[in-house]
């Protein structure tokens, strides 16, 4: 007795490491059974979804067929199918312990049987002819029809489980076996009405029946079109075919001692569940011309004709198929097709308590990706025949074939897509029934884990894949599906949307392109070819040529984007964010037809157009970032040469931050004053990191430190973070001896830095040039280039002038030596911030000089009323009446000690000083004639202060910049600004009026 229990208690541990879950009573069924379990067959149940489910079926079948188990011993390739099938379905165990028979279907080689081979065996089934034309069957085949289906799927389910079909040729072999059966309903319908040859019946496949790619269990879609037979009437045809359509339907849904195969789902048909279950071919043709609906057309983009009248089937879809191409022309056709899918999740979410375990409609699911395919290939395939297809699969690899959808979001659907069908025919399998939930329960999880070969723990391990899975599918799925270029390409219209170059020629002349011809070369330059990148650009440049003809000039635009393009075209990531985001594809025709500056910097460093998409990435970065980056890149280098690539990749850094500024600019992302402090502080940035670059330099060459502290003291607008576009960078240097080194040396030094400094940043580069005006130094072009502290001092003691006062109002010591710029502030304070202010003679000298400013320095034949900075009104206007405020009172009123005009604008309303309409008025035309300034910038690529008015392209752009409506527009408000400016500067500064 103990070797017998030792024995039966090894068996049982056995059992429990193979996967039995009571191996107790799994021992001690093997122990009473007939079937001989030796260790092969043990292994091989414990490789089932569910041993303890495949050892009681192989038990019942046994017991059925006393015959049976010698069969499993003779023949491994049949045993494995069958232990799959039992270990998975109880459904299909039920149906062969009813017809013990069957099990030879699980027999003979992995060969997938024909369409023609499934009819055939359906049709005899039902006591039809397979070889008549118009098989007619037996009234009360419908048992025998089930059973044959069942064998079917029996055949199928055992190559399925095993591998030996993958999840797409399951679901196609599926969909032909329900046409199969469909045919054999309509055999026996045809014996239960006599009248059925007064009409041609074709059955139309609907949905995922259409599509080839059915489940296990799934309602079958269909919709029915008839015609009368030849010398029939149209009205007894269709009263022969509605009978004949219901006598099929019953024919496949209704219960039996062998149960139902599946729903016959007519509701797909026009007007749906009110509608005719039967129609003709022309209602059907009327109804989808007038009546239907967008999601209609969506529907029939799955239709095939599956039963019946072939020739019928074919005329329908000749009929109706090009129909559901136009569909996507319609004004708001992505759009309603977007909002029918949020109501579908809407109603899920309210009817449904179990989303979270759809694998269909739930976030992440099949529908996610079906109807993502369905509306990239209605909004395509108007012109490109390729996405035709049915088929979800076919689809997809078609849209990536295409480019319309990245490789990697393609193969990351397409993976998803199968094991989510595979999990679905799995759950399907167990009872053969309509279902698309994942169990809730952890022996249901496990099953499904072990069907599809996890191990460790399979119920935690489907779990993680089924959620990574779903969460991809819906990352994916919200960036196609509301994709805003596909709203962009479905009001095109088609011949529009081809880009034939007929098309092409019409529609530039259309939008205004100056020079169509050498338009059309650059659009088959884009676009040659069948390389994955020309299809991209096939997509992208119809919708894009509209988008370069909102801006002002189309034809820049196009050619700047045929260079980008050409400089990145072969870079992975370009024409997929451009196809993926249309944010940054509207947004770079935008800069690319808009800006001549723009496009020149994209040009030089094209990666830029990575920023373009997400507007945190435009606004300017912190100046203390950059900074730091700046001089990081300076301290990886020290010798002459080094030198040089190091301010080499400084000037790259400020040509970056130049397009995101100009790019923010120009997108309406920053006003004015935002832009003229990010270029201060890029100018500041670049200037200390080749500050820094020029002393490491010398420090290099010498061995030994520069003996002395250098800065550099802002001026101008740069001095007051006032800069535009094209503003040099008004500076002046002065150092300071170190303890113990003769002022002579320590000259030479600061020179020698200063002029390495100048040399590095004047070296030609493709980055854009930044000027250094030293000019505004004591003396002028004629005094010293550097000075040191205390011949600053002395020179502003002994013989500074008013203007240089007036000068040293926007001094702003900025760079270098932290306490050197402390103490060149404290020498400058007393002078441009005099105590007392400045008595009547200085105020008469300082009006004398901008009143002959106005009268010399203006270029001869301009007209004064069009400059901006010198003209009534200008900028000089503005400035100077800021100015001569802050020489007047900023010794009594700390708020004026500033450098910035606006700020000192108002601190004197603050104060009474001014105003709060006289300033507005100041501030307004200010900063409207900087706009002027950067807009001219942006568009020429050059810097002007005269407000254009001859060339009308130009003129256009910049009012179509600054948001006027038309360049008389712009004209008119300047003047209006001016003209009310320059009566407060009379008033004010002049002290007229």
């Amino acid at each position: 007795m103990t070797g017998v229990s030792e024995r039966r208690t090894s068996l049982t541990a056995r059992l429990a490491r193979l996967g039995f879950t009571d191996a107790s009573a799994a021992e001690r069924a093997i122990s009473t059974s007939p079937v001989p379990f030796d260790d092969p067959l043990l292994a091989a149940l414990g490789g089932t979804a569910d041993p303890d489910l495949a050892l009681s079926g192989l038990l019942r079948l046994a017991e059925a067929d006393p015959a049976f188990p010698r069969r499993l011993a003779d023949d491994p390739l049949f045993a494995g199918r069958l232990l799959a099938v039992l270990g998975v379905s109880a459904a299909l165990t039920d149906h062969l312990a009813r017809h013990p028979d069957q099990w030879n279907v699980l027999t003979g080689p992995p060969d997938r049987p024909s369409a023609r081979e499934l009819r055939a065996g359906l049709l005899a089934a039902v006591g039809a002819d397979p070889d008549d034309p118009v098989p007619v069957g037996r009234a009360d085949a419908l048992d025998p029809l089930r059973v044959a289906y069942r064998g079917g799927l029996l055949n199928l389910a055992g190559r399925d489980l095993t591998g030996e079909a993958d999840v797409r040729e399951v679901a196609e072999e599926l969909a032909l076996l329900a046409d199969a059966a469909l045919e054999a309903g309509l055999a026996v319908a045809r014996a239960q009405v006599p009248e059925h040859a007064l009409c041609r019946l074709a059955v139309i496949g609907m949905g995922k029946s259409g599509g080839r790619e059915l489940n296990y269990v799934s309602d079958v879609d269909v919709i029915f079109v008839a015609e009368p037979a030849e010398g029939a009437g149209e009205e007894e045809a269709l009263r022969a075919a509605t009978r004949l359509a219901s006598a099929m339907m019953r024919a496949c849904s209704a219960v039996t001692p062998e149960g139902s195969l599946w729903e016959v789902d007519p509701n797909l048909r026009p007007e749906g569940k009110s509608g005719p279950l039967v129609r003709t071919l022309a209602s059907h043709r009327a109804y989808y011309e007038r009546w239907a609906k967008t999601w209609e057309f969506q529907a029939l983009l799955k239709a095939r004709p599956v039963a019946g009248d072939p020739e019928l089937g074919r005329d329908y879809l000749d009929a109706l198929a090009p129909m559901v191409w136009k569909a996507a022309a319609g004004e708001d056709f992505v759009a309603d097709v977007q909002a029918m899918r949020r109501r579908v999740e809407e109603h899920l979410r309210e009817r449904h308590g179990e989303v979270e375990r759809q694998l269909k409609l739930g976030p992440g699911g099949l529908r996610d990706v079906e109807f993502a395919v369905q509306l990239l290939q209605m909004v395509h395939g108007r012109t490109d025949a390729q996405l035709h297809s049915p088929n979800t699969l076919d689809a997809l690899a078609a849209l990536s074939e295409g480019g319309y959808v990245g490789r990697d979001d393609a193969a990351a659907l397409e993976e998803a897509y199968r094991f989510l069908r595979r999990t679905e025919h799995l759950i399907q399998l167990q009872h053969l029934r309509r279902t698309h939930l994942v169990p809730a329960d952890e022996a249901g999880l496990r099953r499904l884990g072990r069907a599809l070969g996890l191990t460790g723990d399979p119920a935690e391990r489907f779990t993680e894949l089924w959620r990574r899975h779903a969460r991809g599918v819906r990352r994916i799925h919200e960036k196609l599906f509301y994709r805003p270029l596909l709203r962009a390409v479905a009001n095109l219209p088609g011949e529009e949307a081809r880009l034939t170059p007929e098309a092409a020629r019409a529609r530039l002349l259309a939008l205004g392109y100056n020079d169509p011809a050498g338009a059309l070369r650059h659009i088959e330059a884009l676009t040659r070819g069948v390389s994955r990148r020309a299809a991209i650009q096939r997509t992208l440049l119809p919708v894009m040529l509209g988008w370069f003809a909102d801006a002002p000039d189309p034809d820049a635009g196009l050619l700047g984007f045929r260079r980008v393009s050409d400089a990145l075209g072969a870079t992975p990531w370009y024409l997929r964010l451009l196809r993926d985001d249309v944010t940054v594809a509207e947004r770079m025709a935008r800069l690319l037809a808009s800006s001549a500056y723009v496009t020149d910097l994209l040009l030089r460093a094209p990666d830029g157009v990575k920023i373009l998409g997400d507007d945190a990435e435009l606004a300017p970065r912190p100046v203390a970032d950059l900074r730091a980056e700046a001089l990081a890149v300076v301290g990886r280098h020290g010798d002459r040469q080094k030198a040089e690539h190091a301010v080499a990749a400084v000037r790259a850094i400020r040509r970056r931050e130049l397009f995101r500024i100009s790019a923010a600019d120009l997108l309406d992302l920053a006003d004015v004053r935002t832009v003229s402090e990010a270029l201060s502080d890029i100018t500041s940035v670049t200037l200390e990191a080749a500050l820094a670059a020029a002393v490491n330099k010398l420090e290099t060459e010498k061995g030994e430190p520069v003996p002395a502290r250098l800065a550099i003291v802002a001026m101008g607008r740069y001095g007051g973070r006032e800069l535009n576009y094209g503003s040099d960078a008004d500076v002046m240097f002065v150092y300071e001896a170190l303890e113990g080194v003769e002022d002579g040396e320590a000259h030479r030094a600061a020179h020698a830095v200063v002029e390495e400094l100048r040399r590095l940043l004047a070296l030609p580069a493709p980055e854009p040039p930044l000027g250094i005006d030293p000019n505004l130094r004591p003396e002028g072009k004629s005094g010293p280039l550097v000075r040191s502290l205390s011949s600053y001092a002395a020179y502003y003691r002994r013989w500074s002038s008013p203007w240089e006062s007036q000068a040293l109002l926007r001094a702003d010591p900025v760079i270098g030596d932290a306490g050197l710029c402390a103490r060149f502030a404290e020498v400058i304070n007393p002078i441009r911030w005099p105590e007392g202010g400045i008595g009547d003679q200085v105020v008469q000298d300082i009006r004398r000089l901008k009143a002959r400013m106005e009268a010399e320095r203006l270029p001869r034949g301009v007209d004064r009323r069009l400059h901006l900075k010198l003209g009534p009104g200008g900028l000089s206007d503005v400035e100077w009446v800021a100015q001569l405020l802050q020489l007047r009172h900023a010794h009594e009123v700390p708020e004026l000690r500033t450098t910035r005009t606006i700020a000192a604008l108002e601190a004197a309303v603050e104060y009474s000083l001014l105003r709060a309409e006289d300033a507005r008025t100041l501030v307004d035309a200010w900063c409207l004639a900087t706009q002027i300034r950067d807009a001219v910038m942006l568009v020429r690529g050059r810097a002007s202060d005269l407000l254009p008015t001859d060339h009308h392209r130009e003129r256009t752009a910049v009012s179509g910049l600054l948001g006027y409506s038309g360049s008389g527009d712009l004209l008119e408000d300047w003047r209006r600004h001016a003209r009310h400016a320059r009566e407060v500067t009379e008033r004010v500064f002049y002290g007229t009026g």
